[in-house]
């Protein structure tokens, strides 16, 4: 057993165990309840979360408006109607124990809107709202309007910097903490900026320094850092637990939440995570948020990434020329054997990109590509598969068909869609499950019995 004492988080004492937020769909309220019933900190996602019929029956969400903004205004009303059945049912679920979190992805379509019309309905059964993906300047006066307490999740003390200064400041009062997420090994959406390589991990240790630091200053030294991405087994932190360079230290649950009796995820994917190797999650910069993002290695990312190998520069002059809607494309000659090859293996249809190339996919992609596109409904800020920008209605670049849906391959993989043609977001300790004797025998833990693992160390 290792030394984990209780801490104050978002008002109560509870463990520092907290149940990382899985959108679309897979942190719900029923997981959220199980780990706030076991005293620690539960997690539902508000990223276009279900809501259900008065049969208890899931809500499709399916859209029927033929303009874009009004689709846009369809998911809004899905997402706030989702947020507040799970809010309920985790609160249900919780029996009063622990406390619930709602996590929101901040590049998220109208995530703000979003936020916003849960509270209003069930602020009082949402003890902290958790913002990652983005820089949430927003967040601060937007969860201490209906005082609860905030949670921005950051990759760097710069990040943290940037927030507290310009808007943090002014809300200290349900400031409840400060998620840091290793972006090298956490699962999903991740803070890996441009100057960063994302073949080479930085030292973890010191930038939770650098965070506990900045805290100090900003006279924040009371609050938790809370540890995300890699956390697998306690004993493999206790150093941190006490240590007074950088405590108060909780931790984060993300991936290894996943496989619990209260998850909802399909048993495939139970399969699917327990044969992982190390190495089968990826961290790539296939998504359509622009953001870098881990996920499961599998046909759909197999298939993304072969893609980003097909694909040839526009040039303004050459004499290879591509049939291109018709009209003929300048490409760089030097490729010409490449692009026979690709055609030849049925890549017969051309695509333009944003950055000026034509890539090469098969009839059936570029029909699929082209009617995910149309049928876009806003479900992020800015869209690089769609275009779509909230603020100005088009980001006013080429729809890229290097990219996908992500709203739709998430729904499908949320709800039982084929695990290796859709997206499985996971951290990069996933390949653990299959190493780790606490699920040998394909032994499914409740909630409570992987929180008291996990307090016992392993």
């Amino acid at each position: 057993m290792i030394n984990l004492r209780s801490q104050t988080i978002s008002g109560s004492e509870v463990l520092p165990l907290i149940d990382g937020g899985k959108g679309i769909s897979i942190s719900n309220g029923e997981t959220c309840g199980a780990w706030a019933a076991a005293g620690a900190v539960g997690t539902f996602s508000a990223v276009n979360a279900d809501s259900y019929d008065e049969n208890g029956n899931v809500v499709p969400q399916i859209y029927h408006a033929k303009l874009r903004t009004e689709r846009r205004n369809e998911l809004i009303r899905y997402a706030i109607a989702g947020g507040i059945a799970q809010a309920k049912i985790a609160r249900e679920r919780s029996g009063g124990k622990g406390r619930i979190h709602m996590n929101a992805l901040w590049e998220m379509g109208a995530c703000e809107e979003i936020i916003e019309g849960i509270l209003q309905e069930v602020g009082g059964y949402v003890h902290g709202v958790v913002c990652g993906a983005g820089m949430p300047y927003n967040l601060a006066e937007l969860a201490s309007k209906f005082s609860t307490y905030y949670y921005p999740i950051v990759s760097s003390a710069r990040a943290f910097s940037a927030l507290f200064r310009r808007s943090f400041k002014k809300y200290t009062e349900f400031l409840g903490g400060v998620v840091y997420e290793d972006p090298w090994l956490a699962g999903g959406h991740n803070g890996l900026s441009n100057a960063e390589n994302p073949l080479t991990p930085a030292n973890n240790y010191l930038r939770i320094v650098a965070i506990r630091k900045l805290m100090n200053e900003f006279n924040l030294q009371h609050l938790p850092i809370i540890i995300a991405g890699g956390v697998w087994w306690l004993s493999e932190w206790e150093d941190y637990l006490d240590n007074k360079e950088i405590m108060p230290i909780a931790f984060q649950f993300g991936t290894r939440s996943i496989i619990t009796t209260e998850n909802p995820v399909a048993k495939a994917w139970h399969s699917k995570l327990m044969s992982l190797k190390k190495g089968d999650v990826k961290l790539t910069s296939l998504s359509p948020t622009g953001f870098y993002s881990s996920a499961v290695y599998n046909k759909m990312l197999g298939d993304l990434l072969e893609r980003q190998n097909r694909q040839v520069a526009i040039v303004e002059e050459s004499s290879f020329i591509i049939n291109f809607l018709g009209r003929g494309i300048n490409v760089d000659p030097s490729r010409r054997d490449d692009v026979k090859a690709w055609m030849q293996e049925g890549f017969t249809e051309a695509m333009i990109t944003p950055d000026g190339t034509l890539v090469f996919v098969t009839p059936e992609q570029a029909k699929q590509i082209v009617s995910d596109q149309k049928s876009c409904v806003c479900c992020l800020s800015v869209c690089r598969f769609s275009s779509w920008c909230q603020h100005r209605g088009s980001t006013g670049k080429i729809p890229d068909p290097r990219t996908f849906c992500i709203q739709k391959t998430l729904q499908a993989i949320a709800h039982g869609g084929d695990v290796e043609n859709n997206l499985i977001f996971a951290g990069h300790e996933a390949y653990r499950f299959g190493e780790d004797p606490f699920y040998a025998n394909g032994f499914i833990p409740t909630t409570s019995q992987l929180v008291d693992r996990i307090i016992a160390g392993y």
